[in-house]
């Protein structure tokens, strides 16, 4: 079951996003809000696992809301604007509905939202002794050798995969990327990287090198690097 939340200072559409959520079985709709601040009020206290989110609201934006999150739950966009679109999907959102959605094309967004759900929830208790994965790449579904992995980047609607001698493209977001490696190995450093910790050269204040590439470390993903070298 996920606990959801819904944000969206129009009532007529939270009240439509409402009933719609009422009919997902594998949804627990935790509280609505118009109010932006009052959701984050809510966020502070209370454990999500899916915000349903308008974009454009008074006050705060649903994207800048997002930003303000440190550890941010998944998250299915709302809007009735098609400009913010790439820049959702670089924060990792699940989906990008606009209104007005039908029903059938929200519950295929929240059935995504339950599969990534399933997926790092798969990670989190997965054995980490495993030493290979399976990436679909085009119609096969490729064994890849965890060790052989330097690191994961995004590319438009796919995430590449660089190993020793090659390249391999998958139809991924880097979200089921992240989920899909074990993170005792891999560490997210940048929206658009992930990279392998046994494969780190060096790392300075804004940049790691894995092997002789250099790759950028996120402000937001910071952190992450100090618990490899901490």
């Amino acid at each position: 079951m996920l606990k959801a939340i819904v944000i969206d200072d129009e009532p007529l559409a939270l009240e439509v996003i409402k009933s719609f959520t009422e009919k997902v079985t594998f949804i627990e709709l935790a509280g609505f809000f118009t109010d932006s601040f009052e959701a984050m009020s809510f966020l502070q206290t209370n454990r999500v696992d899916l915000l349903l989110l308008d974009i454009k609201m008074p006050d705060i934006s649903g994207i800048e809301l997002l930003k303000s999150i440190p550890d941010p739950p998944m998250v299915i966009f709302t809007t009735a604007y098609s400009e913010h679109a790439v820049e959702g999907f670089e924060l990792d959102a699940i989906d990008y509905l606009l209104k007005p959605f039908s029903l059938a094309r929200f519950l295929k967004a929240c059935n995504r939202a339950y599969d990534f759900y399933g997926h790092r929830k798969n990670r989190n208790m997965a054995d980490t002794g495993r030493s290979h994965v399976y990436i679909k790449s085009g119609y096969e579904q490729v064994r890849i050798e965890l060790t052989n992995i330097r690191y994961a980047e995004a590319n438009g609607n796919y995430v590449v995969f660089v190993l020793e001698k090659q390249k391999i493209a998958s139809r991924l977001t880097m979200s089921e990327a992240e989920a899909l490696l074990p993170e005792k190995y891999f560490v997210r450093v940048h929206r658009s990287y992930i990279i392998s910790k046994k494969h780190i050269q060096k790392i300075d204040k804004k940049t790691v090198w894995v092997q002789q590439t250099e790759i950028p470390i996120g402000a937001a993903y910071a952190s992450e690097i100090e618990k490899i070298t901490s």
